[in-house]
């Protein structure tokens, strides 16, 4: 049956995309998805009050994934980090999922960060004491840990030898190696600068002489500027055995594929609504069949350029959006409020997009769940 969206009329899938059942594990990537969070529909809260988290439903999310065979990037932008989850929430949130990664053997890194520390300017002391206490909680937790960029340490460096002192300081307190996270400023424009310097090619020097000075101390960096010849740039300049996770999800099936002088393990928003999908190409990858693995993948990157479109870093809405309409949460509701941070119009291109691909497991619900949508918000037409 038609169902009228703001861009015209589409006729819904009858069935979902059909994938094997995972199966061995994933081999020749490493791959992880940052996860969202579910909130509490019900929690009599403001855009201003602490995260309600739903926690059933938001673990629940984390073994859909884990079932699939994807690791589990926890408590980072993808879980609203700075935008609606404060540090109790994504301390509470750490330590429930390393938990539950240990109870069904699932493989979790959790983003380390300084957002505990009050608004306003903090001294450098102050910033590496921040990270300092994360850093200890998921490391407490058993998880690998995410060094992720930090607004108070942009806003407080005044130069290049602030971060390769921070860093440096932060890696010989670290006990097992970390990810380093360089999260651009269409993620997050109160990074602009990071590394000491708006010149790309000044930041990426000094990002790669923190690594080269600390290699047996960094498992690899997660890339996050939407920018794949950088990317390939610093993936081929890396000491050997360090990782380079893609986090550019407007390019990740030719940066995960690779060529012969390298390639991309993964660490992705846009794997959260393609979890199943994302997890069955690589095991066709793992056979050496990039071919199929490209064929699989391709066709979600117009899906994941819209979810990402400018403002990129309400990108979260969708995510969500899709989870909602999925079948992994009862609600369209987010922590601080940010499911109106995306128009009716793009939301009923993602679901079109997303139903296009086959990626709705009950595609009845999903258009359900669309109509229902549009009443509300749209009203009929």
């Amino acid at each position: 049956m038609t169902i009228h969206l703001p861009q015209g009329p589409y006729e819904p899938r009858a069935t979902p995309l059909d994938l094997a059942p995972a199966g061995s594990p994933l081999a020749s990537r490493t791959v992880f998805s940052a996860a969202h969070v579910v909130a509490d529909p019900y929690a009599d809260v403001s855009p201003d009050s602490p995260a309600a988290v739903d926690w059933d439903a938001t673990l629940a999310f984390r073994r859909h994934l884990w079932s699939h065979g994807l690791g589990v990037a926890e408590a980072m932008d993808t879980a609203q980090r700075g935008m609606g989850l404060d540090w109790a929430g994504a301390e509470e949130l750490i330590r429930r999922s390393a938990a539950e990664a240990r109870s069904v053997g699932g493989r979790i890194a959790c983003g380390v960060g300084t957002d505990q520390l009050p608004p306003g300017p903090a001294t450098l002391a102050e910033v590496r004491a921040a990270y300092e206490e994360q850093l200890a909680v998921v490391e407490e937790s058993g998880a690998q840990a995410i060094l992720m960029a930090s607004r108070a340490l942009a806003a407080a460096a005044k130069g290049p030898q602030d971060y390769l002192d921070t860093y440096a300081h932060l890696l010989r307190q670290a006990t097992e190696p970390v990810v380093l996270h360089w999260l651009g400023p269409m993620f997050d424009p109160a990074l602009e600068g990071y590394w000491g310097s708006t010149d790309l090619d000044l930041a990426t020097d000094t990002f790669l002489q923190v690594i080269a000075e600390h290699p047996d101390k960094v498992d690899g960096i997660k890339m996050s500027l939407l920018d794949a010849d950088r990317e390939i740039d610093v993936r081929r300049r890396l000491p050997g055995g360090v990782r380079c996770y893609t986090g550019d999800d407007f390019n990740y099936p030719e940066l995960i594929a690779g060529d012969d002088r390298g390639f991309s393990h993964a660490l992705l928003g846009i794997f959260d609504p393609l979890g199943p999908l994302a997890a069955h190409a690589v095991r066709v990858l793992d056979t050496g069949d990039t071919k199929g693995f490209r064929e699989l993948l391709d066709p979600t990157v117009e899906l994941s350029r819209h979810l990402f479109q400018a403002p990129t870093r309400f990108y979260k809405t969708g995510v969500v959006f899709l989870a909602w309409l999925g079948g992994h949460q009862d609600h369209f509701t987010m922590v601080g409020g940010l499911q109106s941070a995306r128009s009716l119009p793009h939301l009923a291109k993602a679901y079109e997009l997303a139903d296009t691909l086959g990626l709705f497991p009950d595609p009845e619900l999903a258009e359900s769940r669309m109509r229902a949508l549009l009443t509300v918000n749209g009203g009929t037409r």
